[in-house]
């Protein structure tokens, strides 16, 4: 089963790769504060139009490159526009 994450588009400066930051919010088990850690992926995407600040939905796959192994599957809508 692939996972499946959430993300906001940091760069997309290198041909068919962006950069992907997913935040994940946790409870801390003693103290009990939320807490919130974050994460980069490069990502995979052919065929999507996408700019920096887009939500998108991005699946694990098979190792494109070295660094590569999540390809975007969806563009989610900005609720907030410029």
């Amino acid at each position: 089963m692939p996972k499946i994450l959430e993300g906001k588009i940091l760069t997309i400066k290198t041909p068919k790769t962006a950069i992907v930051l997913i935040e994940r919010k946790f409870r801390h088990p003693m103290y009990k504060k939320v807490i919130k850690r974050s994460k980069k992926f490069k990502v995979h995407y052919e065929n999507i139009k996408i700019e920096i600040g887009d939500n998108v939905v991005i699946k694990e796959t098979r190792p494109i490159s070295k660094d590569k192994y999540f390809e975007i599957v969806k563009k989610l809508k900005n609720t907030l526009k410029k």
